[in-house]
């Protein structure tokens, strides 16, 4: 049976960054697992992984050519498309007793509801996340954990537009000038744009949108193909997609520069989970002497799946917010995130769906300085 988003957003509008694990499936937390000579000996044996991922493909090629770098003998293969993409093909496979795919990463924090209801999740803690990571940062029982924060802002080609010229706001997009001049990405295909579509018809209202299709927009499929978009010059301004695919352009030299709409900036969290193998689980021991499950299955097995989860979720201690954040970066965090995935969008009353207000947690706002994935 295929899962249609109705089915994602049903029961899902109150969960928020800080709730969005509140209710355990499973008995309890997982131990963590760290990584360590024999979990590495492990994974060789079984030799490969198979990645799915919402990450910007150069990102995710460069993660997985520096897992093989760190592992020798271990191949990672990456399968990077649309979070939404990446949800129903994962949803089609599993549906058909196929289980292909070892590890996932997603922008859209709603698939994991999916997910774990249906009973295709693994638990798995790595040491370094129960050890750096707030616990709601990651599911209690071990089932997923927030790996990204993922803002959608505009962006502006500094060639073709000057910063103090630019829009500074949503309702200033829907000024006649700017008609043939902005992209967007697509929420049936990027989980980002998903979220921050949901995000802006909440704070909004629907009629927005409305206002905005009369302005000529380019619409292209990924979130981080928007930034891409007006790196070459093709559209003056973006209007969301992967905000730091522009601050890494910008720090490289491209023409192009990031704002934070005053309104609020759309803000998504991205999961990372670890996807059950085979129905029949055989009992293996861990480092920690303790028997449970092992739920990875052909191809790759437990090791090596295990392996690839810490590494993705590894903290940096070390990134530094980026230059400008002040009080303007506070100021977006205002739009709250959705953490559900909007499909009503299309119903009959051509209205956004209501739902509960969604306060950002606590802890949110330093956690926005990983911009990058």
């Amino acid at each position: 049976m295929a899962f249609s988003r109705r089915d994602v957003l049903k029961g899902s509008t109150a969960f928020a960054v800080g709730t969005i694990f509140a209710s355990p499936l499973r008995a309890a937390v997982p131990p963590p697992d760290p990584i360590t000579p024999a979990l590495i000996e492990a994974a060789k044996k079984e030799g490969k992984v198979v990645f799915y991922t919402a990450m910007d493909l150069q990102f995710a090629e460069h993660l997985g050519k520096a897992f093989e770098q760190k592992f020798p003998g271990i191949s990672v293969r990456v399968e990077r498309s649309g979070a939404e993409r990446v949800f129903q093909r994962v949803g089609q496979e599993y549906k058909s007793n196929i289980h292909a795919v070892d590890v996932v990463n997603t922008a859209d924090q709603s698939h994991v509801i999916v997910w774990k209801r249906e009973g295709w999740l693994a638990p798995y803690l790595p040491e370094e996340v129960a050890k750096y990571y707030d616990k709601k940062y990651y599911d209690p029982d071990g089932l997923a954990l927030t790996t990204r924060v993922l803002v959608s802002a505009f962006g502006i080609n500094t060639n073709l537009l000057k910063m103090e010229d630019a829009p500074k706001s949503f309702a200033e997009l829907l000024d006649p000038k700017w008609k043939g001049k902005m992209v967007k990405a697509h929420p049936a295909y990027s989980g980002t744009i998903m979220n921050a579509t949901f995000e802006i018809a909440r704070e909004l209202g629907w009629g927005y949108f409305e206002k905005l299709a009369k302005q000529n927009v380019l619409q292209v499929q990924s979130a981080t193909d928007v930034p891409k978009r007006i790196a070459l010059g093709e559209r003056a301004i973006m209007i969301d997609g992967a905000s730091y695919l522009v601050i890494r352009g910008k720090e490289s030299g491209q023409p192009v520069d990031v704002i934070y709409p005053s309104e609020g900036t759309p803000v998504a969290t991205s999961p990372s989970v670890v996807m059950i193998g085979v129905p029949a689980m055989t009992p293996v021991r861990h480092s920690n002497n303790s028997e449970r499950p092992d739920p990875f299955g052909p191809p790759s097995g437990s090791s090596v799946a295990a392996l690839l989860a810490s590494v993705v979720s590894l903290p940096s201690a070390s990134i530094a917010a980026p230059s400008g954040i002040g009080r303007p970066w506070a100021a977006a965090c205002r739009m709250r995130p959705a953490a559900v995935t909007l499909v009503a969008m299309s119903s009959s009353s051509g209205s956004a769906p209501s739902g509960p207000g969604m306060p950002i947690a606590s802890g949110l706002v330093p956690r926005l300085v990983a911009l990058a994935p």
